[in-house]
């Protein structure tokens, strides 16, 4: 057993949470003073401020960097950047940890477990070891109290709710609750070791038939809810080229099979990493390794078949088509205009169709589609925007490694060898003939139908609808104008009433003028003053 000293002093990474709720506040409200919260919120201060409060936080700002559809896109960009390495813990607390999860001295299990870790993240911290029977693992360990720690800090973020829409200055644009919920959610299953050797399996099973992909197998009689051990996956980080290239690697084909994993993880299997940073994906043996399952994304049938959709119409630049799978992900929270919808489409898709194939960034179009989405009201649901920001992470991945590999170019080119695969010949025949029965069958009702139109319009009878898509929008802009054209010609009246009051010498004075008129004279600057601040608040939205 590996136990050398590290000569590193021990440092108590957790604090106990007995009593601690009052303390804890006290400790947010310093850092909230350290970075003068008063004066604003920036997406850089917010990134700090999250790393100084500590895991809870930083695994906060994960979940709220995958929400483009919740958190405006400047501030999901800078929040990818989260340092998520924390200070590791004392190797004699894994070793304790370990062995009351197993129930038995460690020395009966693993023949050495390696002092320096391999991570060290919010939730939990990663050790390679050797079994007895000689085979290589890694332990993943769950840092002690952790799920109390985020539990307390959980329910002081609920408090500071008001505190955060104040000082973002979103008001209702985004629902710090729903983002809270959801951080929950997903801490407690990431905390559930269970959980995560599940989806390693149902990610190993899905992938096993592909040469060149792989992640690590779960040794599920050493696996408890706060210990997952695992095969140890040797290999070289996707992002090392130089390393990869000297050993003999071609990058861009390294760069294709990644792109072709993904694409099958999201268009065959509905299963796929939600978080596939470089550091995440390893190549070893030739094969691609996907690492550390512990946030992943289930795309349901339908919605599967809406992303096949929705990469077709963009490819095809069908704008209608791109507008009513939009509409189909999400759900709208105001009346949609669908007139300037399909006019903030055009400008986007189109935008994107000028450019060469090759250099086509599905990331940025998608960061696009995310940010008029908001504008619009329309609430996407969270596995396709899991997804989204999924995607923007691949690319940003494949840029780095393989700079030539285009994944909207590998996705389209996988989604063309799916629709042949799965082409039938005869059923495609018999639904075609299907559809030209009932075309024509419909096409013998219309003389009938117009006949039935025209006699309607000869007695008087018919009615037009017609709706104004803008009527409302444009009620409300000239009631604020007739308000302030109102407001104007009063404080209008007042100064110049007050002006005449001037020389009348008769009543009391007030700063050397009637105070009758003094009187006039401050409601008609309130009035002016109140004028220019609605209508320079008006223009910031």
């Amino acid at each position: 057993m590996n136990t050398t000293d590290s000569r590193k002093a021990p440092e108590k990474i957790l604090p106990d949470t007995t009593g601690a709720s009052g303390q804890r506040l006290r400790e947010i409200l310093s850092v909230l003073k350290k970075h003068h919260i008063t004066k604003g919120l920036t997406p850089q201060k917010l990134r700090e401020i999250l790393e100084d409060l500590g895991p809870t936080y930083v695994k906060l700002g994960q979940i709220m960097s995958m929400r483009s559809d919740m958190l405006p896109e400047k501030y999901c960009r800078e929040l990818t950047r989260l340092r998520t390495d924390v200070k590791p813990l004392p190797f004699d607390t894994i070793i304790k940890i370990v062995s009351d999860e197993l129930h038995q001295p460690i020395s009966q299990v693993f023949e050495q477990i390696e002092q320096t870790p391999l991570g060290s993240a919010s939730i939990a911290q990663v050790h390679p070891a050797i079994l007895k029977d000689g085979r290589r693992v890694v332990l993943k360990v769950q840092r002690p109290a952790i799920h109390e720690i985020m539990a307390d800090d959980i329910r002081l973020m609920r408090k500071a709710v008001g505190l955060l829409k104040l000082t973002i200055g979103t008001g209702d644009l985004i629902d710090f609750n729903v983002i809270i919920d959801e951080l929950w959610k997903t801490s407690q299953e990431e905390m559930d070791f269970i959980q995560e050797a599940k989806n390693c399996d149902l990610f190993y099973e899905n992938q096993k038939d592909i040469a060149y992909a792989t992640c690590p197998q779960v040794i599920h009689e050493l696996t408890t809810p706060r210990l997952l051990v695992m095969s140890y996956i040797e290999g070289i980080q996707i992002d090392h080229v130089d390393e990869l290239t000297a050993l003999g690697y071609d990058m861009t084909e390294i760069g294709q099979k990644t792109a072709a994993s993904y694409c099958k993880q999201i268009l065959e299997d509905g299963f796929f990493h939600a978080d596939p940073h470089p550091g995440n994906l390893w190549v070893s043996g030739g094969q691609v390794a996907w690492l550390d399952l512990g946030m992943t994304g289930h795309l349901s049938e339908n919605n599967k078949q809406l992303i096949k959709r929705a990469v077709m119409a963009i490819l095809q630049n069908d704008i209608y088509e791109v507008k009513n799978v939009l509409l189909a992900m999400g759900e709208t929270k105001d009346r949609v205009n669908h007139a300037r919808l399909y006019t903030d489409i055009d400008d986007i898709v189109s935008k994107f169709m000028t450019m060469d194939f090759g250099t086509m960034h599905l990331g940025e179009l998608i960061e696009r589609l995310l940010d008029m989405v908001k504008d619009h009201h329309i609430s996407i649901t969270p596995d396709i925007t899991m997804l989204g920001r999924s995607m923007i992470t691949i690319e940003g991945t494949l840029s780095a490694c393989a700079p030539d590999v285009n994944l909207l170019q590998i996705l389209s080119s996988y989604m063309s060898s799916m629709i042949f695969n799965d082409l039938n010949f005869k059923k495609e025949l018999r639904h075609k003939a299907r559809l030209i029965y009932t075309s024509v069958d419909k096409s013998l009702t219309i003389p009938a139908l117009l006949s039935d139109l025209l006699k309607v319009t000869k007695n008087g009878q018919t009615k037009l609808n017609i709706e104004f898509t803008d009527a409302n929008d444009l009620y409300r802009s000239f009631h604020k104008a007739v308000n302030r054209l109102a407001l104007g010609i009063i404080a209008a009246a007042l100064f110049i009433g007050s002006a005449l009051l001037s020389s009348v010498q008769s009543m009391p004075l007030l700063w050397g003028i009637p105070w009758i008129g003094a009187i006039g004279f401050i409601i008609s600057l309130i009035l002016v003053l109140w004028i220019i601040l609605d209508i320079l608040l008006g223009r910031k939205k």
